[in-house]
């Protein structure tokens, strides 16, 4: 039963990453009809893990600033419920854990294409505080960083050089 479960996640999983292809392919309305029809399988009930992921890149499929931001605080609202479990309660926490920093930089984004730059500059502040606790694992001490944490950090970069003067 176990087994068959995490075969049924890792499908989930699949799926989700079948539709982020297409998204980076170009093919952006077939890559939101995909994770439109994941999102009501999934349900309000279904895995955090699953609805954090799948939120945070319909976003990216959203052609009005509105739409993006409500898929974006989707992700963080079902990243914040797996959060508050600690990792032996939890699987997917620390995976989750490593979500924060992009999925606060994308509500940062968010913000300042709705120009609501002193929300913004909350977002792009708790990217930073989010990736800086990945960097030192909690430790106070610097860690490597890996690609995924480069570039999240160089968009975190990229986005306070914009705005500030704002």
């Amino acid at each position: 039963m176990v087994e068959q479960q995490e075969a049924s996640e890792d499908a989930v999983m699949t799926r989700i990453g079948q539709a982020v292809m297409l998204l980076h392919g170009g093919d952006r309305e077939e890559a939101r009809n995909r994770f439109g029809l994941l999102w009501s399988e999934l349900g309000a009930d279904g895995d955090g893990l699953h609805r954090c992921t799948l939120a945070h890149y319909m976003a990216d499929t959203q052609d009005d600033p509105g739409d993006e931001l409500a898929w974006d605080l989707r992700a963080l609202t079902a990243a914040e419920g797996l959060s508050g479990e600690r990792p032996a309660e939890h699987r997917d926490s620390l995976a989750v854990q490593a979500l924060y920093p992009s999925l606060h930089l994308n509500l940062a984004a968010d913000y300042l294409k709705l120009q609501r730059p002193d929300a913004a500059r909350i977002h792009l502040r708790q990217a930073r505080d989010a990736a800086d606790r990945l960097e030192d694992g909690g430790s106070g001490a610097p860690g490597p960083y890996s690609g995924y944490d480069g570039g999240v950090r160089a968009a975190i970069e990229r986005l306070e050089e914009r705005m500030r003067g704002m």
